[in-house]
């Protein structure tokens, strides 16, 4: 059996240098999804080459979830100044020094980006740095250097998509990326799209101070989420002097002098500073060779089965370039996924319905399993049924002066089908949710569970009592 040593060479068990672009798994992409997969692979005993043309950590690592997440917490810690009073705390709010802020989240990036890059050394995995090309079924070119692989795994990742027509020039029409070094606070924002980056961004940038507007061209904000979640942000979002078009189809931004006009359907141009696109993310596989060598592809996605096979033989996808949720967890776990697939463990299938999803705006959203709309389409009308709990009955919810709730969809006599909560920290009880969803429970089985006093999490407790039959604090 061969291993790679620390310093990326190959051995054999004799200690002998073998040929070093030989190895059992080449995996092209670094981002959650590559690298999950090539850890779990060395650990496995598999030789491992991973091919980033950038950073080790991706999208989510460097310009995706950690460093908007830490624009959140700075916002949210800018509205605990703004409104201290409430508590009783005499405090200032002086204002958002963004220089101060970047130099947070990007230390709060550069320290995972040390520890990480320093797991993947301490597992001997070969990091091959450059632009990875697919040049045959069992090999990934760089620099004129092929890595072959008994199983190639592409995890290429996705980017900041636009509109036909609508050109991004990274000064007054942004990307999410853009955003991301803003040296300064916009005093208005136009953001194009209401999906959960759009929401994320509006959130920040309104706790900071400017006036924004998001225009969506779907009827409500966040649409793949429950529709009373939707609703209730929206509601949020209006309390906060966000303004949210929904129904509104963009037509064309034009500079202007101050910053941008943006037109849209059936309504008033826009003036704002800047106009920050965020449409979604495409799949990054143009020009790496897929299609050339047979990869089966639609609108450039890797189409894959349920094992994260493609339909060339010992070559995987994971991760945004196939089709379903873009979420680094999702990526990580087909990663460890694809890892043990090859080593022959025999994981058990992941399914996108039981992955949980947090939109980490003010309020957060955070669900699991189906929509009430979806249940309802899978098992029908009739065999349905639904709870909302509101969060005004939750002790630490008052504590925290957040409004939401926790909504329940099951099927009548039968398991949790969906779990959805609005307010703010939930996204920190997803986990116990997705339990919930991914084992089936039944309300009865999660009404005996005891849930710590004062905690939000009281509140899945008591929506499960009360789905149960049996509601603590729910007026007979």
């Amino acid at each position: 059996m061969t291993r790679v040593g620390r310093e990326g060479d190959v051995r054999t068990s004799g200690g002998a240098v073998a040929d070093a672009s030989q190895y059992d798994v080449v995996i092209l992409g670094a981002g959650s999804g590559g690298y999950a997969c090539a850890l779990r692979a060395a650990q496995l005993g598999l030789t491992v080459a991973l091919v980033e043309k950038s950073k080790v950590g991706g999208t989510c690592l460097h310009v995706g979830c950690i460093p908007t997440k830490a624009l959140l917490h700075a916002a949210e810690v800018a509205d605990s100044a703004r409104e201290s009073e409430q508590f009783g705390v005499r405090a200032t709010f002086d204002g958002v020094d963004m220089a101060g802020v970047n130099a947070y989240k990007d230390g709060v990036v550069s320290r995972l980006f040390k520890g990480l890059t320093g797991l993947i050394k301490g597992r001997g995995i070969t990091v091959v740095e450059g632009e990875g090309r697919l040049v045959a079924p069992d090999a990934v070119e760089v620099d004129g250097t092929r890595y072959v692989g008994r199983h190639v795994v592409l995890a290429s990742g996705s980017y900041a998509r636009s509109l036909p027509g609508l050109e991004v020039d990274g000064e007054r029409v942004l990307t999410s990326e853009h955003a991301l070094t803003l040296d300064r606070v916009p005093a208005s924002v136009v953001v194009l799209g209401g999906g959960v980056i759009g929401c994320e961004f509006a959130s920040v940038w309104r706790s900071f101070g400017a006036e924004v507007t998001i225009v969506e061209a779907l009827p409500r904000l966040v649409a793949g989420e429950d529709e009373d979640s939707s609703k209730q942000l929206e509601r949020a979002f209006r309390k906060r002097k966000i303004k949210a078009l929904t129904g509104t189809p963009f037509k064309a931004v034009e500079r202007t002098d101050a910053g941008v006009r943006v037109h849209v359907e059936n309504g008033e141009p826009i003036e704002a500073e800047i106009l920050l696109v965020a449409v979604g993310r495409g799949p990054a596989t143009q020009g790496l060779g897929y299609e050339e060598q047979g990869i089966a592809m639609d609108r450039g996605f890797v189409l894959a089965d349920e094992r994260c096979r493609t339909n060339v033989p010992n070559v995987f996808a994971v991760g945004d370039i196939v089709p379903g949720l873009q979420l680094a967890h999702r990526g990580f776990a087909q990663g460890i996924f694809v890892a043990e697939e090859i080593a022959g463990l025999g994981p058990a299938v992941i399914r996108d319905a039981g992955i949980p999803r947090v939109t980490y705006s003010d309020p957060e959203i955070a669900s699991v399993g189906l929509t009430e709309a979806q249940a309802r389409e899978q098992v029908g009308d009739d065999a349905v049924e639904t709870l909302v709990y509101d969060l005004g009955g939750n002790g630490k919810s008052q504590i925290l002066k957040t409004q939401g709730s926790v909504k329940l969809v099951r099927q009548k006599d039968g398991p949790v089908l969906g779990v959805h909560l609005v307010g703010a920290r939930v996204g920190e009880l997803i986990g116990e949710a997705q339990l919930i969803y991914n084992w089936e429970a039944f309300p009865e089985d999660v009404a005996p569970l005891v849930h710590a006093h004062p905690t939000q999490n009281e509140a899945l407790g008591e929506a499960h009592l009360a789905l149960a039959g049996k509601p603590l604090h729910a007026h007979s």
